[in-house]
């Protein structure tokens, strides 16, 4: 397994781009994560060019968050364009579960074979066809309880699944890992869920034959930079401008340090 630490020194060595289909919310903050990591944004949605650009980057994230027929329609398409062009792409399916909008939107994406998948444990429990305790775009269901369906989820799409929390989880179906840290804190900014969708995608794009080890870098260096940025954050604000910077200063031995990789 390739270590997240040279996962990262790949990453700020070759700022891969990254296409970035995200909701109005997250827009900004995810464009700052990626270039605080050492990646390159592009928020490249429109169906006319979403395909055609897909193409030019190292990889595509797709975040249902903004829904709307010609969004889902750009979505689509940059997706065609991405398998066409064997680049990996992540789907990040916020709150699917909530109306019946969302949930054709959600399964007609995830037919299309996502390389990762990036949720909370409630939408993971929903996306394998469970039910959660779900409310909108937050998480009602513990962590734990989110692993079995993750790992069949991964196994009947083909894909790695990573539930994100106080304890993250990563499956290909036959392996899985946790990963401990980040700050209790990141919930409360927004988009904080979502710019790691972003930078699960930047990570795919250096590494596009091995998703779990991307999936688990980009989970890795999130965990780091958020308990970084919290030892002299006062509230969410300050977290969120020490955060940014706790990406930007981060080290490859800043990721080996500490066991962060448990086996599950």
């Amino acid at each position: 397994m390739t270590s997240p630490s040279l996962l990262f020194a790949r990453m700020r060595e070759t700022a891969p781009l990254v296409q970035c289909i995200t909701n109005y919310v997250a827009m900004n903050v995810a464009a700052n994560v990626l270039l605080a990591a050492g990646a390159s944004p592009a928020m490249v949605h429109a169906e006319e060019e979403a395909g055609e650009f897909a193409a030019i980057a190292g990889a595509l994230t797709v975040n249902i968050g903004t829904l709307s027929p010609a969004w889902v329609a750009g979505m689509k398409a940059a997706v065609a364009g991405a398998t066409a062009a064997g680049r990996p792409w992540v789907f990040d399916p916020v709150a699917h579960f909530a109306t019946a909008f969302r949930r054709q939107a959600a399964a007609e994406l995830l037919a299309l074979r996502p390389t990762i998948i990036r949720g909370n444990a409630s939408e993971v429990i929903a996306l394998g066809g469970g039910t959660s305790a779900g409310k909108g775009v937050d998480s009602g269901d513990p962590i734990e309880q989110a692993e079995d369906a993750a790992r069949q989820l991964a196994l009947a799409k083909g894909a790695v699944v990573a539930v994100t929390g106080a304890v993250d989880f990563v499956t290909d179906g036959a392996r899985a890992v946790r990963i401990p840290g980040g700050s209790p804190l990141m919930p409360k900014i927004t988009a904080m869920g979502c710019s790691l969708t972003a930078l699960v995608g930047a990570y795919a794009a250096i590494a596009p034959d091995q998703p779990f080890e991307a999936a688990t870098a980009a989970l890795v260096t999130f965990a780091v930079a958020g308990e970084s940025a919290a030892r002299d954050a006062s509230g969410p604000g300050s977290l969120a401008v020490r955060f940014l910077d706790a990406l930007h200063g981060l080290t490859a031995a800043d990721l080996e340090a500490g066991g962060r990789v448990l086996a599950a």
